[in-house]
């Protein structure tokens, strides 16, 4: 399974988060969201003009903008490419 991170990912790519490569305040206000490794999360959708990205996560949906996506690395499915 190929590795992305998850502001390359597209609209309904699902995914397991492999990492967060952020420490201090925003790596542990991302992993207080829920967003830790071995997390499943979906793409719902994105603003217009990319930023936000909305996600589902463990039943909830949440944003984060792409600066803070940056630092999430993603396993995909290869069907979901």
């Amino acid at each position: 399974m190929p590795e992305l991170n998850l502001r390359q990912m597209k609209k309904d790519q699902s995914g397991i988060i492999v990492s967060i490569k952020v420490g201090g305040e925003l790596g542990l206000r991302m992993r207080e969201m829920g967003l830790v490794p071995g997390t499943k999360i979906t793409i719902q959708g994105r603003a217009p003009l990319n930023d936000p990205v909305a996600l589902r996560v463990m039943g909830g949906v949440l944003t984060l903008r792409n600066n803070e996506a940056d630092h999430i690395t993603v396993t995909v499915d290869d069907q979901d490419e």
